[in-house]
């Protein structure tokens, strides 16, 4: 079989599509922790009034949660069931929309921060909102993954 014909895919790593969402769920574990370690040492440093700090993490953690998180750990399991093959790419547990959008959004935090335009408590609001978010994600991303062994163990 000749080599030159095949696409860059065929040579990534390869693993079972069950394990997918775990993958993912580790991805933005990291990606949340890395937030959080940046958002919540400026939350907490910043916390005088804490009526405003805490209600305005937990206002930014809800948007985030139900208006990105929620939607793209929906669209990705969505997507990951609906592979035909068992054996996928292991990066794709995100489509190329996906990492473009972790891209984007890790480029804007860096530029929101070096900026200045936004005083460290307003940061640590956001970040700390924007992590826990990400463990939104991460605890479905766990549970469908333990939903899903669950039911194919029973069968």
């Amino acid at each position: 079989m000749p080599t030159g014909n095949r696409s860059w895919l065929e040579h990534s790593p390869r693993i079972n599509k069950k394990y997918l969402p775990l993958l993912a769920g580790i991805v933005w574990c990291i990606a949340g922790t890395a937030v959080l370690s940046i958002g919540l040492p400026a939350l907490l440093r910043h916390l005088d009034p804490i009526w405003l700090s805490l209600p305005a993490a937990c206002i930014v953690f809800f948007l985030f949660f139900k208006f990105i998180f929620f939607r793209l750990f929906r669209k990705h399991t969505a997507r990951i069931a609906a592979f035909p093959h068992r054996q996928v790419c292991a990066f794709a547990f995100f489509d190329v929309k996906g990492y473009i959008i972790m891209a984007c959004m890790i480029s804007f935090g860096i530029i929101l921060r070096a900026s200045g335009l936004f005083p460290p408590f307003v940061l640590g609001i956001l970040y700390t909102g924007i992590g826990a978010a990400m463990y939104g994600a991460v605890l479905n991303f766990i549970v469908y993954f333990i939903r899903s062994q669950k039911k194919s163990s029973a069968f």
